[in-house]
C-alpha cells in the first residue's frame, strides 16, 4: 500500500502564509467597523451596506456577494437562524442575538470569521448557548497540534457542547481557506471517518466555527430564498468563526479583533455589564 502523501497545494510558503495573516487582519479590522452598529433598531441591510462601503473605500472584495448566487456581502444569522441569513429590513431588537459573518478577499487572499452578538440583554439561553459556541471555538483551536488529525477539533467540541446540554451542528462545517473561499480539508465540528484521516500540517490554514444549537442538532433550510439554515426545532443557535494558520509552533489564529471577545472572554447581559 502507498504511504498516503500530504496535498502540497494546500502547504502555503511564508510569502504566502503572509498574504492570509494580511487578509485575517484586513478581515478583523472590519468586524471591528461593524461592531458598534450591532445594536437594537439597526436593519441587517444596513449591516451589510457597511460590509460594502468599507470593503470598497479599502480597495478590497466582500466574497460572499455573488458566490453561488449568494445576494449580500455578509451574511446575518438571528436567535434560531444557524447559518447564511441574508441581510433585509428585519429591525434588530432587544434581546436578538445575531451572528455576523463576514469574508474579505486581499489581493486575492481570503480573510473569514464570524461572531454572535447580543442585542440588550437577552435570555439566559441565549447567553449559555453564545458562551458554549465561543468557548468551543476556542477550546477546539487550543487542542490542535502540528500535523494533528481534523478529528481533534470534533473530539474537543462534541464532548464540550454536550456537557452543557447543547447539540453540534453537523451539515455545516469549517473548511481550508486561502486563494479560494472553500478548500480542502472539511473541518467538522464532530468525528467522522474523513476527518480521522485528514491532517493538519503546518503551512495549511482553516476555519474553525462550531455551530451549537440550543436545543437538538437538526436544521431546515429555507426553501424560498435557498441559503437561510435554521434549528428544526426553533430554539437558538450561535457561532463564532476564525481562520487559522498551523504552523511549526502550533495554531495561529488570523482574525483576532482589536475590540472582540478574546479567550475566557465571559459574556453577560447588557444590565450586568452597565453595572
Amino acid at each position: 500500500m502507498l504511504k498516503k502523501q500530504k496535498n502540497k497545494k494546500l502547504i502555503l510558503n511564508p510569502e504566502q502564509q503572509d498574504a492570509m495573516r494580511r487578509a485575517g487582519r484586513v478581515n478583523a479590522q472590519l468586524m471591528d467597523y461593524l461592531r458598534p452598529h450591532v445594536k437594537a433598531g439597526t436593519l441587517t441591510k444596513t449591516i451589510d451596506e457597511l460590509v460594502v462601503g468599507w470593503t470598497q473605500d479599502n480597495g478590497h472584495v466582500a466574497a460572499t456577494l455573488g458566490y453561488q448566487n449568494f445576494p449580500k456581502s455578509c451574511c446575518t444569522s438571528i436567535n434560531d437562524v444557524i447559518c447564511h441569513g441574508i441581510p433585509d429590513d428585519y429591525e434588530l431588537k432587544d434581546g436578538d442575538i445575531i451572528n455576523v459573518d463576514i469574508t474579505t478577499i486581499v489581493d486575492g487572499w481570503h480573510g473569514d470569521q464570524s461572531e454572535t452578538f447580543f442585542i440588550g440583554e437577552v435570555s439566559d439561553e441565549k447567553r449559555d448557548v453564545t458562551q458554549c459556541a465561543f468557548d468551543c471555538m476556542h477550546k477546539a483551536i487550543n487542542a490542535l497540534t502540528p500535523g494533528c488529525k481534523v478529528a481533534k477539533i470534533g473530539e474537543t467540541v462534541v464532548p464540550e457542547a454536550q456537557g452543557r446540554g447543547f447539540s453540534v451542528v453537523r451539515e455545516y462545517v469549517g473548511h481550508g481557506l486561502g486563494k479560494k473561499f472553500h478548500l480542502d480539508p472539511s473541518i467538522p465540528h464532530f468525528p467522522n471517518r474523513q476527518s480521522r484521516i485528514d491532517r493538519l500540517y503546518p503551512g495549511m490554514c482553516f476555519t474553525v466555527e462550531p455551530m451549537i444549537n440550543a436545543g437538538s442538532r437538526f436544521t431546515k433550510s429555507d426553501k424560498q430564498d435557498g441559503w437561510t439554515v435554521r434549528t428544526k426545532d426553533g430554539r437558538p443557535s450561535a457561532q463564532f468563526e476564525h481562520s487559522v494558520l498551523m504552523t511549526e509552533d502550533g495554531p495561529e489564529i488570523l482574525t483576532y479583533t482589536q475590540h472582540g471577545p478574546k479567550p475566557g472572554h465571559v459574556f453577560e447581559s447588557a444590565t450586568a455589564m452597565a453595572k
